[in-house]
Formats: structure tokens, C-alpha cells, sequence
């Protein structure tokens, strides 16, 4: 991982083409990925799967020139999307059930969906509770190299996500990524607080093997939600999960860094989405969910998939974490 670049101010994550400059050890493109076009049997181990998968992502959105290879690249990136494909199979296999339950009424999925703020998974996870009241300066800077990795660059999934949506749809991301975008000010994109964050707390990048597989997972499953067209409505419901339910996180970790004597400007990306997600979790309701459900009511099952999808993933890291900290597994129960 790398959050220091000189010239660009966007967040640092997998497949982010400032890494390749700023830590070429990071990512690489897939014909520099050692086993990138091996069969996909018998299937990696998730550590590796994952590191493969950032490689992909690196190679599918990096601005890149044509080279003399470019039928090799593709054998090669056919090989990964394979791979991926299983990959978010698995992960839309774990939630049908669950995801099957939701209504095909539009206000009725709605409401549905704002549940999962409260009864979704990892949702209150105890994890939060103990970063806000006890967690020390190290395992503050472990924690924010994992949840960095989990980092796909919001800004540029909304933008794949809304490629030929309808017109309501697409202006609601449209005016999403504008605020991602800090509304045209540099200093006001939620790329450069991260930076901030990380400096502050003195981060240094780790390549990605050192990251925990879990975390690469959240921002590989984003990626090939957004990429992927067929995915596009799952893409939906994970971006807009990611809304519903950080606030509550955020503000524990703004807790935790207000404890440990962190300068509230660095402190400002937390800060800032322990507030504005919750007015973003609301127009994306009503200009997004419901739209798209009242156009298409089976949208709202691939919606649900991938909203729980990426709960799933996200409670998955939470896990990791409790683990890593020696943190007991204990969920703090919900209202």
C-alpha cells in the first residue's frame, strides 16, 4: 500500500495507478503478475486470489499505451476475470437466500434495505466499540493500512456504476461524485483527507501480500461489481450499503482518534462521512432504489445480492481484525 505521492491527491488503493509510481511493488500490471494466465484449477488460495485480483483491477482501470503484447494481456486478463468470476459467484451464492427475501415493491424494498443499517451483517460489530475506547496509536496505523486496502476509489466505481442508467439514476451519482469529487476544490476531495490521516499517523506502505486478504477482498468484490456490467444493479446495492452503514463505523473511529490526540484535520475524512453519508444514504433511496425497482421490481433481488455482498465482505475484515487485536467476538446487540 502507498498514501504518499507528490503530484496526486487521490486515495490510494489496489488498482490505483498512482501506486505503480509511488511503490512499484505493490501492483504491477497482469503480464508482470507471476501466474497471472495459469489455469483457474485448482482454484488459489485466498491470499493469493486476492493479490491476483488487485493486479487485474490495476491492469483493467491504470491508464496504460498500447503495446506489442496486447493479445497476451488479454489471454492473461481473461484468465484473472475467470477467476473473479468464481470469486463473486461464491460471494452472490451466499446472500441468494437472504437477498431472495426482499420485496419487489418499490417503497417496501426501500425500507427493506434501510434495515440492513441496523440488522445487516456486521453491523455494531464490537470491533468499533473497542477501537473508540482502547485501541492504541499501533494498532490504529495496522487498522487504517487494512481499511485503506479495502479502499476502491469510490469516485470511480460511481462512475462505472452509472454508465448508461437511467437519467434519474445517473444524476443522483452524478451529484455523488461530485461531492467525492470535493465539488471541484482540491482540498475538499476525500482523497487528500485520507493522506492527511495517514501521515499524521505516520503509515508506510505495505505491499499488498502483507495486506490481510479480507481487506484486498472488499475492494476486489467493489471493482468487479462496478466493472463487470452484468453486475450493475449489485453495483447499486454496494455502493449504496457503503452509505447506509458508515456513519456508525465512522464515528467510533472518530472517537478513537479524538482519544489519541489526533489533529482533528487529519481526523476530517471520518468526520466528515460520520455526517454526509447520511443525507447521501437518503437521496440515494429515493433517487436511485426506488427508481430502479419501480422500473425493473427483479432489480431488487440483484440489488439486495449486492448489498449484502459487501456488508458480507466488510463484516468478513471485521473479523480479521478482532483476531489481529485479540478484540472478543462479542457484537454489540442492535435497537
Amino acid at each position: 500500500m502507498t498514501m504518499h505521492r507528490p503530484t496526486d491527491s487521490r486515495p490510494s488503493y489496489p488498482g490505483d495507478p498512482t501506486m505503480l509510481a509511488a511503490n512499484p511493488t505493490a501492483v504491477c500490471p497482469v503480464t508482470a503478475c507471476p501466474g497471472a494466465a495459469a489455469s483457474p484449477e485448482p482454484p488459489p488460495a485466498p491470499g493469493e486470489l486476492h493479490v491476483r485480483l488487485a493486479h487485474l483491477n490495476a491492469q483493467r482501470l491504470c491508464p496504460a499505451e498500447p503495446t506489442e503484447q496486447w493479445t497476451d494481456d488479454l489471454a492473461q486478463a481473461h484468465a484473472l476475470a475467470l477467476l473473479e468470476g468464481r470469486f463473486l459467484e461464491q460471494e452472490r451464492a451466499a446472500v441468494a437466500d437472504r437477498a431472495a427475501q426482499a420485496p419487489r415493491q418499490p417503497e417496501a424494498f426501500a425500507a427493506w434495505f434501510d434495515a440492513l443499517r441496523d440488522d445487516g451483517p456486521g453491523q455494531y460489530d464490537g470491533l468499533f466499540d473497542y477501537l473508540a475506547e482502547q485501541a492504541t496509536v499501533d494498532q490504529m496505523r495496522w487498522f487504517l493500512v487494512q481499511e485503506l486496502a479495502t479502499e476502491a476509489g469510490f469516485d470511480d466505481l460511481v462512475a462505472l456504476t452509472q454508465l448508461r442508467m437511467p437519467t434519474r439514476v445517473k444524476l443522483e451519482l452524478a451529484r455523488n461524485y461530485w461531492d467525492e469529487m470535493g465539488r471541484g476544490k482540491a482540498r475538499a476531495m476525500h482523497g487528500p483527507m485520507l493522506d492527511a490521516l495517514a501521515q499524521s499517523l505516520g503509515v508506510e506502505p505495505a505491499p499488498l501480500d502483507t495486506v490481510a486478504w479480507e481487506s484486498l477482498a472488499v475492494s476486489n468484490l467493489l471493482a468487479g461489481l462496478a466493472y463487470n456490467r452484468r453486475f450493475a444493479y449489485h453495483s447499486l446495492g454496494a455502493l449504496g450499503a457503503i452509505e447506509l452503514t458508515a456513519p456508525s463505523r465512522a464515528v467510533k473511529v472518530v472517537e478513537a482518534l479524538e482519544r489519541l490526540g489526533i489533529e482533528k484535520i487529519a481526523a476530517r475524512y471520518f468526520r466528515l462521512h460520520a455526517v454526509v453519508d447520511i443525507g447521501h444514504a437518503r437521496t440515494w433511496r429515493d433517487e436511485v432504489l426506488i427508481p430502479t425497482v419501480t422500473a425493473n421490481p427483479q432489480a431488487a433481488v440483484h440489488i439486495a445480492e449486492g448489498a449484502l455482498m459487501r456488508l458480507v465482505a466488510g463484516a468478513r475484515t471485521f473479523d480479521h481484525y478482532r483476531a489481529h487485536m485479540g478484540v472478543p467476538h462479542p457484537v454489540r446487540p442492535t435497537a
